[in-house]
């Protein structure tokens, strides 16, 4: 099958190669899914360059992609929860970097595989799970928001507008801080926007004066004005400053899980959350969507296609 490869640890997108390599092996438990369409996430060339080396080994050649949306194609031993031609899409991270989703086939392990809703395109679906996932998990642990306001740092990047979404769905009023370029995506979403930089503190306070019940993190750089605007009883998250334990604070990292994918999907089903993709890349096309993604001025998901 086709792969978009890399071979050892580089910040060099021009070193991905596509090739040919064997055919994945369908293990007890897990479905081979033919790939329609695969997520790009700024985790991707980060662990590329050896980001997450500290926690996670590589077998080269690398696989780059977590995020897919395709059909299945064959089941392992013991997965009765799919059948051949089922299209599914999933959050597939595995515990080795190695055999990712950006290739015509992927192997995943069903406990990380939903139901695809016939609603979402295969692009769309592709480009939920990973950025959904993290703002869906982010949500649920500010605890009850309903008719409380939520501040949301980047609130218009590829997590922070899921998460503005997901909370105003949970009945939150939602300040979201972003570039001036975003404010009115923002409103589109129903968000309150605010801009970063100096005086941030002050703008926040300026709408909500006696602070906000629950704060999301998704830039990093910014436990400061949120322990200046936080509520003494608020929550408050992160996905990017591990600063936040010492303060209260609880750290973020999505696990690849179909029931939080299949929720995800059903918000997107019922629609309630507009999944938005940037654009479509081919597999040569890799180091592109890569340097495009890397640039971080891109709004919706950009989606690699075999």
């Amino acid at each position: 099958m086709r792969a978009a490869t890399y071979s050892q640890y580089s910040s060099d997108v021009d070193t991905i190669e596509v090739q040919d390599l064997p055919e994945p092996k369908v293990f007890p438990g897990s479905v081979l899914v033919e790939v329609r369409a695969a997520g790009v996430n700024p985790v991707d060339w980060k662990a590329m360059a050896g980001g997450l080396d500290a926690l996670i080994d590589a077998s080269f050649p690398v696989i780059p992609g977590w995020d897919v949306a395709g059909v299945v194609i064959a089941v392992g031993m013991d997965t009765p929860e799919f059948q051949v031609g089922d299209p599914v899409m999933a959050y597939a991270r595995k515990d080795v970097l190695g055999a990712g989703t950006f290739a015509e086939r992927v192997a995943i392990p069903a406990a990380a595989t939903t139901d695809k809703p016939n609603s979402l395109t295969w692009e769309q679906a592709a480009a939920l799970p990973l950025a959904g996932g993290t703002a869906l998990r982010s949500v649920d642990a500010l605890g009850v928001i309903a008719e409380r306001t939520v501040l949301i740092h980047a609130a218009s990047g590829g997590v922070g507008a899921f998460a503005v979404q997901i909370a105003r769905s949970r009945g939150a009023r939602v300040i979201g801080t972003a570039s001036e370029r975003n404010h009115d995506f923002l409103r589109e979403l129903g968000a309150e926007p605010v801009s970063y930089g100096q005086g941030l503190t002050e703008r926040v306070r300026g709408l909500a004066p006696e602070g906000v019940d629950a704060v999301a993190d998704f830039v990093g750089g910014q436990l400061e004005t949120t322990l200046s605007v936080l509520a003494p009883d608020g929550a408050h998250v992160s996905t990017v400053d591990d600063d936040v334990l010492a303060h209260g604070g609880r750290v973020i990292w999505v696990r690849p899980d179909g029931n939080e994918t299949a929720r995800l999907a059903d918000l997107a089903d019922r629609g309630e959350l507009d999944v938005e993709v940037a654009g479509v890349w081919s597999l040569d096309q890799v180091p592109e969507a890569f340097r495009i993604s890397r640039a971080g001025h891109v709004r919706g998901k950009i989606v690699i296609v075999p």
